[in-house]
């Protein structure tokens, strides 16, 4: 099942608005996200993430609310598998 997650943004790294990326935290996950539709995000923010894109912007306790609900169904774990070890 895809779900749409909530994550912290923890760096800007392209700014052009059509290919603005960040690296976007889940929880302790790092992944890089297209953030084209949310051009007013900044470092700091949450944003809701659907394949590899921020959709919207969401304020910090519902952004841990849903991150909690999502752990306790252990829907994280299923979505962010540990990645393979060098």
């Amino acid at each position: 099942m895809c779900l749409a997650i909530p994550g912290r943004i923890e760096a800007i790294t392209n700014d052009d608005p059509v290919m603005r990326s960040g690296r976007v935290n889940f929880g302790g996950v790092v992944r890089e996200v297209n953030l084209a539709y949310v051009p007013e995000a900044q470092v700091g923010d949450y944003v809701v993430v659907h394949v590899g894109f921020a959709l919207q912007r969401l304020d910090e306790d519902e952004a841990q609310r849903v991150l909690e609900t999502l752990r306790q169904m252990g829907e994280l774990e299923s979505e962010f598998p540990e990645e393979p070890k060098p």
